[in-house]
């Protein structure tokens, strides 16, 4: 980038369990609360805002620009452009390189980006034929048109089409290619479940320390304007044991995905504001990171849908000329924890870089002790539009408070994409 943009802040709403709590709202209102908490904890006046740019990936087709619904009601001036983008799980992070781009293009001077989705609000559709029939229908004219088309309608007609977490051009839930990956890899049910418990264990532990009191902002439903502070999808007190108990939920012989190592269904928003480092000394803003670099690729759906992360940060490296021994801080997306596992496996494995990546050696070793210390998706959430921003308030966070100076974070999404990103300590 030709201008350095910086992260000032970031914030996100409480990821909740879908069903729950956000229940009645639509996927803007979460967009909205996490916009107002931005505005709000950084004290930027919403006149200066240039331009909003939301990911998000299940659509309400009342809001098919879920960012100017988001933005406007949480106070953003309606002169200001919104603009909504979608690529699965890391729209956000396509969001917020979107708003990055914007910047260094000269378009904009001060971006708000970021995410927002609601399993909760996934439109229940009628099946093809049934949207045909009433298509066709709007030609109707008189009674008797009518009722000749009422005695067109059988039962199947009126069996309603819910989204489908699957690849549409495979076929394959996300959860069953998992499978398919970590038997191919060889990670094993065991180590799978200990990963997930460890994020879990790690979310209770930095709620209970205050290390997500920056991060979070309290939002208020009405109409009762119950108060709701915290996540409310992990368990703190999960053992190996109890998850060792559950079935596999994807591959029933001999499968190693279940319910309990693989995120579930999330609500929520999450979004940061960016600017110029200038623009930031003018404003007197003091910014948390800069974006140092990124990448995004694309990779067979078949054999490579969740290696996104390894092919991103191998191109990501060779790119910035630095190695994993240069980060201090990761941040990986926890869809699955067979799929991060997978991830750090093929990273420190020689023959996939000689086989896959083209290099004479791995990628090289993750610590543990600097991967995901606050916990990640598994106990977190993951509302698909929004985890992007929540990676990189997190990561930028986590930065200053361990006084790093750079960050890595990478998610695999739907359709065999990846992403990763190097945020620098200012």
């Amino acid at each position: 980038m030709s201008k350095r943009i910086v992260v000032i802040d970031g914030c996100r709403t409480p990821f909740l369990k879908s069903g729950t709590d956000y229940m009645d709202l639509m996927t803007y209102q979460l967009g909205q609360y996490a916009i107002k908490g931005l505005l709000d904890k950084t004290g930027i006046d919403p006149k200066v805002v240039d331009y909003v740019v939301m990911g998000t990936t299940i659509q309400n087709v009342k809001t098919g620009n879920v960012a100017r619904e988001a933005a406007v009601t949480a106070g953003i001036s309606e002169n200001t452009p919104c603009h909504t983008v979608t690529m699965a799980c890391i729209s956000a992070n396509q969001a917020i390189v979107t708003g990055a781009n914007i910047i260094n293009s000269g378009e904009a001077e001060i971006v708000i980006a970021g995410g927002t989705d609601s399993c909760s609000d996934a439109p229940i559709l009628f099946n093809k034929p049934m949207r045909k029939k009433l298509f066709m229908a709007q030609k109707l004219k008189g009674f008797a048109d009518t009722m000749k088309f009422i005695l067109t309608l059988r039962p199947k007609d009126f069996k309603p089409e819910a989204p489908a977490i699957a690849e549409y051009l495979t076929n394959r839930t996300m959860g069953l290619d998992c499978d398919i990956l970590a038997a191919r890899y060889g990670v094993q049910r065991e180590e799978q479940d200990k990963f997930a418990v460890r994020s879990h264990q790690l979310t209770a532990k930095a709620f209970e320390e205050g290390l997500y009191k920056d991060e979070v902002v309290p939002v208020e439903i009405a109409p009762k304007f119950k108060k709701v502070s915290k996540d409310n999808g992990f368990r703190g007190d999960t053992t190996y044991d109890k998850m060792a108990k559950l079935k596999p939920a994807f591959v029933k012989a001999g499968g190693t995905i279940t319910a309990a190592n693989a995120s579930f269904l999330t609500d929520g928003a999450a979004c940061v504001l960016l600017m110029t480092e200038d623009k930031a000394k003018e404003l007197g803003l003091k910014p948390k990171t800069a974006i140092h670099s990124y990448t995004f690729v694309a990779r067979n759906m078949e054999t490579e849908l969740l290696l996104g992360p390894t092919f991103a940060t191998a191109k990501l490296l060779e790119k910035t000329g630095l190695t994993l021994n240069d980060i201090d801080v990761f941040e990986f997306h926890e869809a699955f924890a067979g799929q991060v596992l997978t991830n750090l496996k093929c990273l420190a494995s020689d023959q996939f870089a000689k086989e896959k990546l083209g290099r004479d050696q791995a990628v090289g070793i993750v610590p543990m002790e600097k991967l995901n210390t606050l916990g990640g998706s598994l106990a977190i959430g993951h509302p698909f539009g929004a985890t992007g921003a929540r990676l990189v308030t997190t990561a930028s966070n986590r930065l200053i408070r361990e006084n790093g100076k750079y960050a890595l974070i990478t998610a695999c999404a739907a359709g065999g994409h990846g992403h990763a990103m190097i945020l620098e300590r200012i």
